[in-house]
């Protein structure tokens, strides 16, 4: 465990404090053995995920006398508490600022947490870029690194697939199918130039070329998806328009998201930049910047409701960060699942609606997150077994 003079230097480093004579201190600390240097990489990774997370709510963060007043700290050096209180958000390892509602909802609490690195050894990894894209013909071809496959109009590697745009007659047209696993995700560009970034376990349809005059349509069949349109203007004026599950979206040229799993009741749509119209079949609505459409795939309710949201945090799974905003237990695990390739079962029912907010690296070992979530004492604790994780 880092010794709590190391600890100040590292702080201090990251704040921008840090002397000369202080740097050769925690330089010689470096070079003594290995596991220093990794535990110094692992504060290195958490900066820059909490750095991400400024970006998306520096409005919205706790002011540092909130905090002093809300810590109480262990016996240690006053100049030293001075810069851990400084620097609380950036070195929490998993979760940053974490605010847990207890289970009676008007009795809130606040817990705030400087955890310590944790060197894990398991064998679930994290996720990374994969795919499988499933050509015209049937063809199934695995991407993934060290894997390129070029043809026709198409060249695709474990970067990413690309199309180059080419001429079809209508009724010549022909389908190609991304498929992203758990564990993964994925970058496409359409032959229109319009790009897609793909979440996990997410699965689009799209033409490997698009007739001339026709509106560009394609289809996420499940996921979450994030476009990027090619203007219509582009394309002597044809619309961009993309089903999914219950609802069509017509595009003219802009920026948003989608959320459409299978296993969860609700597709979210939300808009970054432009405008989009949503039809569901029983009403049409029409989304501005920073809202964020509604519709309940189960039910009877027919309706679209439409919020104002935080973009940002919406979209940060593409910047490689989780942000989990008063988020029952239960919807992180379905976030976690996906990414890491596990199953995540609660052998307490209750503990599933306990609700967080926080952030968290999507390149950190899928314990170190468990590990915080116990630190908060929710849940007593949690094992793992091969890909099955058991949260008690």
């Amino acid at each position: 465990m880092i010794n709590y003079q190391i600890e100040a230097l590292v702080i201090k480093y990251f704040t921008n404090q840090i002397n000369s004579e202080e740097i050769q201190v925690l330089n010689n600390w470096l070079k003594e053995k290995e596991k220093n240097r990794l535990v110094f990489k692992h504060y290195v990774v958490t900066n820059y995920s909490i750095e991400q997370f400024r970006s998306l709510q520096s409005a919205n963060l706790v002011s540092w006398d909130d905090l002093e007043s809300k810590i109480k700290p262990i016996k240690r050096n006053t100049s030293f508490w001075k810069y851990a209180v400084a620097a609380s958000v950036i070195l929490f390892v998993s979760l940053s600022i974490v605010f847990i509602n207890k289970r009676e909802k008007n009795n809130p609490i606040n817990i705030i947490t400087i955890a310590q690195p944790t060197l894990i050894n398991n064998d679930i990894e994290i996720g990374s870029n994969k795919a499988t894209l499933t050509l015209e013909d049937g063809t199934d071809i695995f991407l993934e690194t060290g894997k390129d496959f070029v043809s026709n109009n198409v060249k695709a590697n474990d970067a990413g697939v690309v199309y180059r745009d080419a001429k079809v007659l209508k009724g010549e047209i022909k389908y190609n199918y991304l498929t992203i696993p758990r564990g993964g995700e994925f970058y496409v560009q359409l032959p229109d130039g319009t790009k897609v970034w793909l979440n996990s376990e997410s699965k689009l349809k799209y033409p490997v070329a698009f007739a001339k005059g026709e509106s560009r349509k394609v289809e996420l069949v499940y996921g979450e998806a994030y476009f990027e349109v090619s203007p219509s203007a582009n394309h002597n004026g044809a619309q961009f328009i993309v089903n999914t599950q219950m609802q069509e979206i017509e595009v003219l040229g802009t920026e948003f998201n989608i959320k459409a799993y299978k296993d969860e009741p609700r597709i979210l749509t939300t808009l970054s930049e432009g405008s989009i119209a949503i039809n569901n079949g029983f009403e049409k609505a029409t989304l501005k910047p920073g809202e964020q459409s509604e519709i309940n795939t189960k039910g009877q309710n027919n309706t679209i409701n439409i919020t104002n949201v935080n973009v940002r945090k919406v979209v940060s799974w593409r910047k490689g960060i989780f942000t989990f905003t008063n988020l029952p237990l239960k919807e992180i695990a379905k976030v976690l699942s996906r990414w890491y390739d596990v199953d995540i079962i609660f052998m307490d029912k209750e503990l599933e609606n306990i609700r967080f907010t926080g952030v968290s690296s999507k390149n950190q070992n899928i314990e170190e997150i468990l590990i915080n979530i116990k630190n908060t004492n929710y849940i007593n604790n949690y094992s793992i077994n091969g890909k099955t994780i058991l949260i008690r």
